[in-house]
């Protein structure tokens, strides 16, 4: 399991070490944060709340990885990139399966690799 040294960031990982996407929604302006914050990016109200997704959403961009970051993750080279709009109106990054395109309709799925849970869409 990873450590996470990052409070903010805590259940998100947690969440995914449950096979759950999670993400903060504003309790004072029901807005869903884009990425983890202190405060609402909408209204600036620090009433945050973590929530779990149902884990559908739409492809926003793709990119496809052809030289790996690092030595962790040479053995995925090529793999797939994408931004996905969760319907819930959050925005994640995942691995995705090839060939996904802007726009499809894809669900959440998850995949171990070096110890760690990462998030892998297909299409729905």
């Amino acid at each position: 399991m990873t450590t996470v040294s990052d409070p903010i960031s805590r259940p998100f990982v947690e969440g995914l070490a449950r096979g759950v996407l999670c993400y903060q929604r504003c309790m004072d302006c029901d807005a869903a944060q884009k990425l983890a914050r202190y405060a609402c990016r909408s209204c600036g109200s620090t009433r945050l709340e973590w929530q779990d997704s149902v884990g559908g959403g739409t492809v926003f961009a793709t990119s496809v990885v052809a030289r790996a970051p690092s030595d962790a993750y040479k053995a995925l080279v090529p793999y797939t990139l994408v931004l996905v709009d969760l319907d819930e109106g959050a925005r994640l990054m995942g691995h995705a399966e090839p060939g996904v395109a802007i726009g499809e309709r894809v669900t959440a799925g998850f995949f171990e690799h070096e110890g760690r849970r990462l998030i892998r869409f297909r299409r729905a």
